[in-house]
């Protein structure tokens, strides 16, 4: 069985204390509203199971992706009003199925970086721990800066590179934005551990609005700016020179996202590169349960409902 979080464990552990602590000073408590809560921290948890073995295709490509998680990164601003966010999960999700076979392995970055999933082989792994990225809220967010990975990418690719055949391959994908004090550090040190890659930049020149989203509740509000005396919806603008900035200091291209098909002459430059065979994978691949207790929860809050309404009836 996995895990994949849906919001940080600890931070779920604090909002699930804060609601016992609520129960148990509402007079009117019962086991129900207990259970909802473990349900809710169940469902958060996002469990996955084992759901058998499977084949796949196996060459000598290591696919690390850099991924901003920044809260600009939720600015509305691809193709319409799409986030960029959302681009980039769609966008990963094309590169990891072409090129099947690599081992995968995702770096996040916002107040601090994190490595999300070491290299494996297994795509629906890698899909889903891409899938599950969120913008860190507003409440806890200490600004954007683009050097924070740095440190995690040399040491992940200095794994990768203890094997000899490795082809190393590096997606940086931001939108550029720096909102702290620090100036861009020199990418340069990355360089020699990598083969082939590219740095993604996603946002507009006009910039996007962006949402922030509620721990304690369903509902998303815009991120609003006070330093004028009239207030208003705050944006966030791609800028681009840091990202070619740090494209020129790693020796890859970089490409500007506002189309999925911009992609496709690098991933056949990859595949290019691949050494490709065939073997058989002993691990499994792995199915979300966590629907199971949505259903249960679902018909707690519908009773819950029902009793609120006769009460105020």
């Amino acid at each position: 069985m996995r895990s994949f979080p849906i919001i940080p464990i600890w931070m779920m552990i604090v909002i699930c204390l804060f609601l016992f602590f609520m129960i148990l000073k509402n007079k009117n408590k019962n086991i129900r509203h207990i259970v909802i809560v473990i349900l809710l921290f169940i469902i958060n948890m996002r469990f996955m199971i084992p759901s058998g073995n499977s084949i796949v295709l196996a060459n000598n490509l290591d696919v690390l992706f850099v991924i901003d998680s920044t809260i600009s990164m939720n600015a509305e601003d691809y193709n319409g009003t799409n986030t960029r966010l959302s681009a980039v999960k769609k966008d990963c999700e094309y590169i990891i199925r072409s090129l099947n076979g690599a081992r995968f392995s995702l770096i996040t970055f916002s107040n601090e970086a994190k490595v999300m999933l070491p290299y494996t082989k297994d795509i629906n792994t890698s899909i889903e721990a891409i899938d599950v990225i969120e913008p860190v809220s507003s409440l806890y967010a200490k600004g954007s800066s683009l050097n924070i990975p740095i440190d995690s990418m040399i040491n992940s690719l200095k794994s990768s590179k203890q094997s000899q055949d490795k082809i190393r391959i590096v997606f940086y994908i931001s939108d550029g934005e720096i909102t702290t004090n620090e100036k861009l550090k020199s990418f340069k040190g990355i360089q020699s551990y990598v083969d082939n890659g590219a740095v993604l930049g996603y946002g507009t020149s006009k910039g996007g609005y962006m949402k922030d989203k509620s721990y304690y509740d369903e509902d998303s509000e815009y991120i609003m700016d006070y330093t004028g005396t009239n207030f208003k919806k705050a944006k966030s603008v791609i800028d681009e020179d840091n990202l070619k900035k740090i494209a020129d200091d790693m020796n890859v291209d970089y490409i500007h996202m506002d189309n999925q098909n911009k992609i496709s002459y690098k991933i056949r430059e990859i595949e290019r590169m691949a050494d490709e065979g065939v073997e058989s994978s002993d691990k499994s691949t792995y199915d979300d349960i966590y629907y199971i207790f949505v259903i249960p929860l679902l018909i707690l809050l519908i009773l819950e409902f029902n009793d609120f309404r006769r009460k105020n009836i």
